[in-house]
């Protein structure tokens, strides 16, 4: 029996197994092993970290909890894909170089080394050979050539628009990066700024990323999809035709809701858009103007604030109500979005809360179209109720509920040829230009006689120029433009002089398609194996959190499915599962320096090491959960970690030990856990399958101790199956552990124990007897015990006959072999 006191020296432990692990690479996929069908292939990946200095509390919970499921598929008997890399282009760099009047390069590649050594250190089951970074030429020319390929087919194109504009990071954001009005990486407050930009067009995959997620709804989390599916913003509505003073062609206009064209009492249109310097009157022009300078210092959050005062201007023009011929005055208003639509709305007052709102201020006609409870009092009414005031010598939809109302109006509009039924999504197309300098080029030419001039393919990648320091400033527009030699070029269709386009590409984009450059990372001639990425592909399981619910999944999303169009992969979606992990917080709150709560992951891995710190985050709690870390005790893991060390020393059989005439109470216990383990792994409880592997380490020190001894083979199948459930958690341990129960390495590659079903089955299982409902006592009875039998044993039960003294038995309910529930008076 081993001496309590015994430990091991986890540091010379880890020093030990690191570079023989480095040896044998264990963890290397092999496509041939896939391809030859030798091996049936798992694609495990987890998403790749910024190298914005070493690893932290968080990588270390999400690589922890993927790697549970990567070593479990090898132990499985899969072949796994298991590829990490850095996402290595971004702003942190390009700031840290103007600090420090240095290159992006300095700060990135400096960065990537720290957080390799950690990674490797960490001991994940990553596969090391086909690790790159986004910001490589040899990455970002491909990065490039995707670019290319969509600008070929439309879904890449340059327009003029009022953009979101970050004035901290001096640069343009999408509407994904804009969070309640701010910069989602600074925190800046957003403005708006009129520019000529590069988007993807996102929009034309609308209804075919809304319908993917019903595919995806049993893999991924709930919020998850509920976040996509809100941001994809499908509405059911009509496009309605206004016929306005002095203007030739209708103003168009979307609603959701065209059975309230009746109460429609005046118009709106976004103060920033050109429609409303189109219609306004050149009397009102001047007052538009004055206007539209207050609008521009607002955000779009305080714009469309409900409980904010409403502002507006007449633009001196009227529209005519297609229903009812009435005259409605069209004003400019800052509560109306430039891009939502076609810019301009009906105003419907009796229905909508921001429409009350300026009528009463501009005292503007007010008709109910929908009828308000009986009991109803406030200004608007947004609920559903019969139609009313809703008829002309035409149509009629009184007394109609809202589906028949808007069906109805649709199909007189239609008739009329005053409108048409239109589906609308909130997704706007990805702007994806940037004016900083550490991204991707966009690989176009703008020549003053051939316009846009696509890179010719033999010329990528277009690298960057080296620039550093205070070149990389931002002044509002990209610090390639500074870069004379490098901006101005040949135009390579006509060879006259021409320019290179000065933005670089939203990082988004790398990130987009970086999981299917891992199959192939070293191929120079395509931007990926498309043989090797079927084969691969799509991931199985992706691991990340909740802040990329929209952005890069949606992303990845989008560029899945133009690049299945252009028969470059063969299938839909990129990850099949999708895992989100909470955070790692302490003392109740997000770590920061500012709250002086962070957690240094290097001083708990010295502390404690790497295998105590990867099981408190394992075990702590499910992976969507956060954890805090003043809750747990890495202190704990690692006395557990010690006494399953301590048993691999107690061991006394010789290895290959038949266990089949073993101890069998401890076999039962050993083949359950097992069993249950599979089954945990499978469905993210990891944090219970370490509770089971606790649970067997405690009945085999226990058989040990004072049960069938070190000797008994049914002994050793237990700790080699600990070792090997280690394994997924602790690395470390569970190699010393097999080494010292007498196996070569690697026990991540032995293979998962086999369960013998007939030691599944329960020789006695416990009956609940209850009185009233209450538990009473509990029998450890036969599991094949019949309803007849168990309550005989039941009444029989000396603490249910002392609490029946006296009563009166009225029924008895049996459940074999589980429950007895007696009813008495």
């Amino acid at each position: 029996m081993s001496d309590e006191r015994e430990t091991y020296d986890i540091e010379a432990t880890e020093a030990k197994w690191r570079p023989v692990w480095d040896e044998l690479q264990p963890f290397r996929a092999d496509d041939e092993a896939v391809r030859s069908g030798a091996k049936q292939s798992r694609y495990a990946l987890t998403m790749f970290p910024y190298p914005s200095g070493d690893l932290h509390m968080g990588h270390a919970e999400v690589t922890a909890l993927h790697d549970v499921i990567s070593r479990y598929w090898w132990q499985r008997g899969f072949e796994v894909l298991n590829p990490m890399g850095w996402d290595s282009f971004g702003l942190p760099a390009e700031n840290a170089a103007i600090r420090n009047d240095s290159h992006p390069a300095d700060y990135t590649y400096g960065n990537i080394a720290t957080q390799l050594e950690s990674f490797q250190q960490y001991a994940v089951s990553f596969d090391w050979t086909r690790r790159f970074n986004t910001s490589d030429p040899s990455y970002y020319k491909w990065t490039q050539w995707l670019f290319l390929k969509f600008h070929e087919r439309g879904l890449a194109y340059r327009k003029n628009s009022a953009v979101n504009w970050c004035p901290n990071d001096q640069t343009v954001l999408a509407n994904e990066q804009v969070v309640d009005g701010a910069c989602e990486r600074c925190g800046a407050e957003v403005t708006k700024r009129e520019l000529t930009q590069w988007y993807f067009r996102t929009t034309a995959y609308a209804q075919e990323l809304l319908d993917g997620l019903d595919v995806l709804q049993p893999t991924w989390p709930n919020k998850v999809i509920n976040a996509q599916r809100n941001w994809i913003g499908r509405s059911e509505g009509a496009h309605v035709d206004f016929v306005v003073e002095g203007r030739t062609e209708p103003l168009t206009v979307y609603t959701t809701r065209p059975d309230t064209l009746f109460g429609a009492t005046f118009m709106v249109v976004a103060a920033d858009a050109k429609l409303a310097s189109d219609l306004v009157t050149q009397e009102h022009r001047q007052a538009l103007e004055d206007y539209l300078v207050e609008v521009r210092k607002e955000t779009e959050i305080n714009r469309l604030a409900t409980d904010r005062s409403k502002t507006g201007v007449f633009l001196g023009v009227q529209a005519t109500n297609p229903l009812t011929g009435a005259q409605m005055p069209v004003y400019a208003a800052d509560y109306v979005l430039a891009d939502y639509g076609t810019g301009a709305i009906m105003a419907v007052p009796g229905q909508d809360q921001r429409d009350w709102d300026f009528a009463q201020v501009f005292d503007l006609p007010v008709i109910r179209t929908v009828q308000p409870p009986a009991d109803f009092e406030g200004g608007a009414f947004t609920g559903e109720g019969p139609a009313i005031n809703s008829a002309n010598d035409e149509i009629d939809l009184s007394g109609l509920g809202v589906v028949e109302a808007k069906s109805t109006t649709i199909e007189f509009l239609e008739r009329r040829g005053l409108g048409r039924g239109t589906v609308n999504f909130r997704i706007r197309d990805w702007l994806l230009s940037r004016q900083r300098y550490w991204g991707a080029p966009i690989p176009i030419i703008h020549c003053p006689v051939d316009g846009e001039v696509a890179v010719p393919e033999d010329q990528l990648p277009v690298e960057l120029p080296e620039l550093r320091g205070a070149d990389l400033k931002p002044k509002g527009t990209s610090p390639l433009g500074a870069a004379t030699e490098w901006l101005n070029v040949a135009c390579p269709t006509c060879g006259g002089p021409a320019t290179r386009d000065t933005d670089t590409m939203d990082t988004f984009v790398d990130s987009s398609w970086y999981f299917l450059r891992y199959p192939s990372p070293r191929e120079d001639q395509r931007a990926f194996d498309t043989e090797l990425v079927n084969m691969w592909g799509p991931v199985d399981l992706y691991v990340g959190g909740d802040e990329h619910a929209v952005l890069h999944l949606l992303y990845a999303r989008f560029f899945t499915k133009a690049l299945r169009d252009m028969g470059l992969i063969s299938w839909d979606e990129p990850f099949t599962s999708y895992l989100s992990q909470g955070k790692v917080i302490n003392e109740g709150r997000k770590m920061s320096k500012s709250l002086g709560n962070g957690i240094n992951l290097g001083d708990q891995l010295a502390e404690f090491g790497v295998d105590a710190v990867r099981l408190t985050l394992v075990f702590a709690s499910p992976p969507e959960d956060d954890i805090d870390w003043a809750d747990v005790s890495p202190t704990g893991s690692l006395r557990f970690l010690q006494r399953a060390w301590r048993l691999s020393g107690d061991v006394t059989s010789a290895p290959g030990a038949d266990p089949s005439g073993g101890d069998l109470a401890l076999r039962k216990v050993t083949h359950k856990v097992v069993h249950d383990a599979s089954h945990l792994v499978e469905t993210y409880r990891f944090n219970v399958m370490v509770a089971r592997t606790m649970e067997l380490v405690n009945a085999t020190r226990k058989a040990i101790d004072s049960g069938c001894g070190p000797a008994d083979p049914a002994v050793r199948e237990a700790v080699e199956t600990v070792a090997i459930l280690l394994s997924l958690v602790a690395p470390y341990t569970a190699e010393e552990m097999w080494e010292r129960l007498g196996h070569q390495p690697t026990v991540a590659r032995v293979g998962w124990p086999l369960v013998d079903e007939a030691l599944l089955v329960e020789d006695v299982v416990t009956a609940v007897v209850q009185i009233q409902g209450k538990v009473r006592a509990r029998l450890e009875v036969s599991p094949d015990i019949s309803d007849a039998d168990l309550e005989a044993a039941a009444m029989a039960d000396e603490t249910i006959v002392a609490a029946l003294d006296g009563k009166t038995v009225r029924k008895v309910i049996v459940r074999a072999p589980k429950l007895v529930n007696i009813v008495a008076d």
